[in-house]
């Protein structure tokens, strides 16, 4: 399985992203393979509108199963969960501490959005 992680830098020592939509980047993650990769949200980040949903399709394409972020609006939500991503919501500092929550177990699914929309 792979998972995506909102992060503003390229390394699992990077912070993580409290924002879903205007992360400045994913770190795709293959647990299964203990690999990553980096991928552009920079598209999304300058978005008058939109942010929530361009970035949901950016993941969408990576084929994870699942996005941990700090927070997700109700349009990002919903496109995701159309696409049968499970959302975690993680306040932890970097996507390393992040990940080694998420393979602890200690990440529940989120079962709605938690910001509303436009949030920054």
């Amino acid at each position: 399985m792979k998972i995506a992680f909102t992060t503003s830098g390229e390394t699992l020592d990077s912070p993580l992203d409290g924002r879903f939509g205007r992360a400045q980047r994913f770190l795709v993650y293959d647990l299964e393979k203990d690999y990553y990769e980096v991928v552009d949200n920079r598209r999304s980040v300058n978005a008058a509108q939109g942010a929530g949903i361009q970035a949901a399709e950016a993941v969408v394409r990576t084929g994870v199963g699942g996005i941990v972020t700090g927070h997700c609006g109700p349009k990002a939500f919903r496109a995701l969960c159309a696409a049968g991503i499970t959302i975690y919501s993680c306040g932890e500092p970097t996507v390393a501490a992040a990940l080694e929550a998420f393979k602890a177990g200690r990440l529940q699914a989120m079962d709605s959005a938690d910001v509303e929309g436009h949030w920054v």
